[in-house]
């Protein structure tokens, strides 16, 4: 069963009522707030996920314990970085919290080169144009190569997922965001369905999967359903972001769910056709009239826009 879920920012009751309204059921979020050292701590998770609880909601996904840039890069001081990362893993699954996003980008997160690009109606959406980028200076100050990249990342899989199997919690890769190498002179590797491949072949595992960000896995060029299938076959689809673009890299831009290249129909039917169970969000919506554009892809009311989408989508391939 598709449990639908959504990203909280805000953790007020109201915003709890305004989840369980639109009938969502699970809920994925950051660090709790008032937890600010190097290991996530025990408690805290706990009240943290009673609190989700006490509202009708299951507190399913963390996103993200970061992995440092020590771990990425083999700098040293990782195996301290790689301690605190285990011990925070340990403490989500004593807490009961199954899932972990995480992802592969050094130096910077996801990247975009606008967040006022005009969609549908004057609705705000992020765009990435690399292009725009080629004259600019390189985001770190030595190469980033993406063997460097393969190298750390098999040596933190080799560290970790036996702890999040004894833990109970599953690691779920996020893709690189956008998914190309390399992104202002920084290598990239989570960027196509054979590296994908390649990280659960790295250590095979029950507990090492993958998120399938569909806007990823369309701007990299691959074929929705295809993916979806070749992924849950193997029981390594752990957690879903559902939302789509128009284009591919080098250059795309996010839209409205119904709005994209892909077939959003053919992507709910496949999850339904490989019994897929796990938590699916909306993500990178659009910023709607009457709204700020503080937390581009975050706010309000494309957000429930989506869930709409996305419930009539299961509702329909169900009834097929």
């Amino acid at each position: 069963m598709i449990n639908f879920a959504l990203y909280f920012r805000d953790y007020s009751e109201a915003n709890m009522r305004l989840a369980k309204q639109i009938d969502i059921a699970d809920a994925v979020t950051g660090r709790p707030p008032g937890d600010e050292g190097p290991v996530w701590d025990y408690v805290t998770l706990l009240r943290f996920k009673q609190h989700f609880a006490e509202a009708g909601l299951n507190l399913s996904v963390i996103e993200s314990i970061p992995v440092t840039d020590r771990i990425k890069l083999g700098l040293p001081g990782r195996d301290e970085d790689l301690d605190n990362f285990c011990q925070s893993l340990r403490n989500m699954g004593a807490a009961g919290i199954p899932i972990l996003c995480y992802n592969w980008m050094t130096v910077f997160g996801w990247f975009r080169t606008s967040f006022n690009t005009q969609s549908r109606g004057g609705a705000l959406v992020s765009s990435f144009d690399n292009d725009l980028l080629k004259d600019g200076p390189p985001a770190y100050h030595e190469e980033v190569t993406e063997e460097r990249l393969w190298d750390s990342l098999d040596y933190f899989l080799k560290a970790v997922v036996p702890v999040a199997e004894e833990a109970g919690v599953k690691l779920a890769m996020h893709p690189d965001d956008p998914p190309m190498s390399p992104v202002r002179g920084v290598g990239r590797i989570m960027t196509s369905v054979d590296n994908f491949q390649r990280l659960i072949d790295l250590y095979p595992s029950p507990n090492n999967g993958i998120t399938f960000c569909q806007g990823n896995f369309a701007s990299m060029g691959a074929d929705i359903p295809a993916a979806i299938k070749k992924f849950g076959d193997q029981d390594k689809i752990f957690f879903v972001h559902f939302r789509d673009v128009r284009g591919t890299v080098p250059k795309f831009v996010e839209t409205f769910h119904d709005d994209g290249d892909n077939d959003m129909v053919a992507a709910m039917r496949a999850y339904v056709d490989i019994g897929f169970d796990g938590p699916m969000r909306p993500d990178h919506t659009p910023t709607m009239e009457g709204e700020s554009n503080d937390h581009p892809g975050y706010m309000l009311y494309g957000r429930l826009h989506a869930v709409g989408y996305m419930k009539g989508l299961l509702q329909a391939v169900q009834k097929q």
